[in-house]
């Protein structure tokens, strides 16, 4: 390969020097906003948002803005939160087929509930960048199961231009209980479940035993999520443990604050009956913290899901038999289930998780779109919205800080060009944490590039 051109090597350097500088958030006042909350209320038109030291510190219809501000006239275009990815593997692969690039799985690793996808997440990830410019600011990154039903800890990042990438590290634990959960524990459905139930009983003896010897080792009730990792005290107080267990010392620690109701278990399932055998287990774990993941039958299940306080996020436009565990998928899933009184909200598992966290908002639209098919049940525009936004975030246990434009809440905002459920709108403007971020990215460059090919600039290749 020949070296790069003076001026493409500029731009390189250039392009580095943006990244690795730090950014400072400043005092912006945008006004005459279509204000959007996040929420699933209705717009505020003629609003305005106030972003000052990386928050929100007021948004509605009488704001007053501050001196100094930075006032940005919206013209009546919508403004919203940023959209928040409900699941995604973004940060985890470049190149799917690349093993040195994909880091979403641990095929010969002796550990599986222990791992920790943060140290992985790689925010110069080419889908960062595609994803912000198309107002994606924060999102949920979950591993991939390999050898057993226990992928491992997922975070929450933000897209900001930047590396530091991991909001909240250890956020949840996830886990297969479908036809993926039956094959990776060894065939069955019944051995998944038997699995299941044996790891959360050897994690909550291992918690047992480290509170008797270990002078209360494990994890307090009140600790951040955050903090939720192995403690080197609980795993000495256990070096004796019983020779038939089948979880490492680490693995076993790691579940312990998912047994104590510390941390988030996302499980992926799909069918009624698995979702149903899935919400049983709370019956032995009743401190279990679920978050449905997927749930194509959901609404054959919906009003017992609902029963169960049990949240969801939801794969949007599943639609056909394309498994046997989907055999009643259906694009009417998430609106029967929101109409039953499930908390639910958008997700894209195996749907391109990795690389396309832009389709949220089509998904979204397509959603508001099914309102007018004869016997479909879709969403409402503002419920549609807040799927995309302020649901993940109460669902992830982070409304309070992200997902919606309220007091105190981190400043992620995009000023769109139109209707941000519609595919010919497109950010002019995204904010993470109060902090303007750029828009480009390679796909935008490639476009202008060949957009008008002038003779003489394109590769030899394009001159035969």
């Amino acid at each position: 390969m020949s070296a790069p051109t003076t001026s493409l090597r500029a731009a390189l350097l250039a392009g580095l020097a943006i990244a690795a500088a730090p950014l400072a958030a400043q005092t912006y006042a945008i006004t005459g906003a279509k204000l959007i909350t996040g929420d699933g209320s209705a717009p505020i038109e003629n609003g305005t948002i106030v972003i000052q030291n990386g928050k929100v510190v007021a948004a509605g219809s009488s704001v007053a803005v501050p001196a100094g501000a930075e006032r940005i006239d919206a013209g009546g275009k919508y403004v919203t939160p940023g959209i928040f990815a409900g699941f995604s593997r973004v940060g985890l692969v470049e190149v799917d087929a690349v093993s040195g690039t994909n880091d979403t799985q641990a095929n010969s690793s002796p550990f599986n509930a222990s791992i920790d996808v943060a140290p992985a997440i790689n925010p110069t990830d080419t889908a960062f960048s595609v994803s912000r410019a198309a107002g994606v600011t924060r999102a949920v990154v979950s591993p991939d199961a390999a050898t057993s039903i226990f992928a491992g800890q997922g975070a929450l990042v933000d897209l900001g231009e930047d590396f530091d990438a991991v909001t909240i590290p250890r956020a949840f634990q996830f886990a297969e209980m479908g036809e993926r959960g039956a094959r990776e524990a060894g065939g069955s459905r019944a051995a998944a479940h038997t699995l299941f139930r044996n790891a959360l009983r050897e994690a909550r003896d291992f918690g047992n035993r480290a509170n008797v010897r270990g002078g209360g080792a494990a994890q307090s009730e009140g600790q951040r999520l955050s903090d939720v990792s192995p403690d080197l005290r609980m795993l000495e107080s256990n070096a004796d443990r019983p020779q038939d267990v089948l979880l490492t010392r680490f693995d076993a620690a790691a579940l312990v604050p998912v047994v104590q109701g510390q941390q988030r278990l996302l499980v992926h399932v799909e069918s009624a009956n698995d979702i149903l055998r899935t919400l049983d287990l709370k019956k032995e774990f009743p401190n279990l913290r679920l978050v449905l993941v997927g749930a194509s039958e959901g609404w054959r299940v919906a009003n017992r899901i609902a029963a169960s306080g049990v949240p969801v996020i939801a794969s949007a436009l599943n639609d056909l038999p394309a498994s046997f565990e989907q055999l009643a998928a259906t694009q009417s899933n998430i609106g029967r289930m929101r109409d039953a009184g499930v908390k639910v909200a958008i997700g894209m598992i195996d749907d391109n998780d990795a690389h396309q966290l832009r389709y949220a908002s089509q998904y979204a639209g397509n959603l508001v779109g099914l309102q007018k098919v004869p016997g479909a049940t879709g969403l409402t525009w503002d419920e549609a919205f807040a799927a995309i936004s302020g649901d993940v975030a109460d669902i992830m246990g982070v409304g309070d800080r992200y997902g919606h434009l309220r007091v105190g809440a981190a400043g992620d905002v995009v000023l769109w060009s139109g209707d941000p459920l519609e595919l010919s709108s497109t950010p002019e403007r995204v904010w993470i944490d109060g902090v303007e971020q750029s828009l480009d990215n390679r796909q935008a460059r490639l476009r202008e590039r060949y957009r008008t090919p002038q003779e003489g600039v394109l590769p030899k290749a394009y001159e035969r």
